[in-house]
């Protein structure tokens, strides 16, 4: 279960402000003030559950005398129909309340069901799926915790967790005549001692460069299945291998028969579909 922190009420607390919570002159007008009830979380569609504490936080933040009872745990296996969890308390807050609870729960859902997909499809292979930065901006706590409810990794959580040399950081250094050697060398000896030293290739020549100049995860950008069976031989024993670009649920299984470590999938978070939740005042 996510820890809501207060970065994550800080989230929060912007998406209420954001939908004016404050001023929902609609349930004012037409629900009585202090009316109790209650309301079911239910799922619409088969995916896996995630994000329940940050929709308990958003009803408890509309109104701190609102209940959220779970009924299922995050990571959970969804069928249609099923109840995830059920909210009590004045039935103003809880409409108030629905619109900004769902948009969490269903996105952050969306996205655990998206990596379980990835997951499966390369079930048995020795590589891991692994997430991007290609998150909403503000989200990626949220949205990285998701990838790892859906069984999934995650990658940099931002650009202090390691060294990963991209092509523009190789474009910027050819200028200066550079080679892939050097910018491995001098990343490794700048870098802390603690974080890893990865570079991006796109070519079987640019790989062996880096693997001989000593960086611990090459990084294969859109390479061919062929080259990249090449380069994951090649870099065994002596560097991780980390396959990106262009990878779907449709060649995922052949880009893991390749030999691969890491599969990175920017599709996990950068585009996903939310996984359809509604809430059901109960009369």
């Amino acid at each position: 279960m996510l820890q809501i922190t207060r970065d994550t009420l800080d989230i929060i607390d912007r998406a209420l402000q954001e939908d004016l919570t404050s001023q929902d002159h609609t349930t004012s007008a037409l629900v009585p003030r202090g009316q109790i009830g209650q309301a079911l979380l239910v799922s619409k569609e088969p995916g896996i559950l995630a994000g329940l504490s940050v929709t308990a936080a958003v009803f408890s933040r509309v109104n701190p005398s609102l209940e959220t009872v779970p009924i299922l745990e995050d990571g959970a296996n969804l069928k249609a129909g099923d109840l995830i969890a059920r909210i009590e308390g004045q039935v103003g807050g809880i409409l108030t309340a629905e619109r900004t609870a769902l948009n969490f729960l269903q996105r952050m859902s969306g996205i655990a069901t998206e990596t379980a997909k990835y997951v499966a499809e390369i079930s048995g292979s020795a590589a891991e799926i692994i997430d991007t930065r290609k998150t909403v901006p503000g989200l990626r706590y949220l949205d990285k915790y998701s990838v790892a409810v859906g069984g999934g990794h995650n990658h940099r959580f931002n650009l202090s967790d390691g060294i990963l040399i991209k092509d523009n950081h190789i474009a910027a250094a050819r200028l200066g005549e550079l080679s892939i050697e050097y910018l491995v060398k001098h990343a490794s000896e700048k870098a802390p001692h603690t974080l890893k030293v990865e570079i991006e290739v796109e070519t079987i020549d640019e790989a062996k460069e880096a693997i001989d100049a000593g960086a611990e995860i090459i990084l294969l950008d859109n390479m061919s299945i062929e080259d990249m069976t090449r380069a994951a031989k090649m870099a065994k024993g002596r560097a991780l291998t980390e396959a990106s670009g262009g990878i779907n649920l449709d060649n995922v299984r052949r880009v893991a028969e390749t030999g691969v470590d890491l599969i990175s999938v920017g599709a996990l978070t950068h585009s996903v579909k939310a996984l359809d939740i509604s809430l059901d005042l109960q009369t």
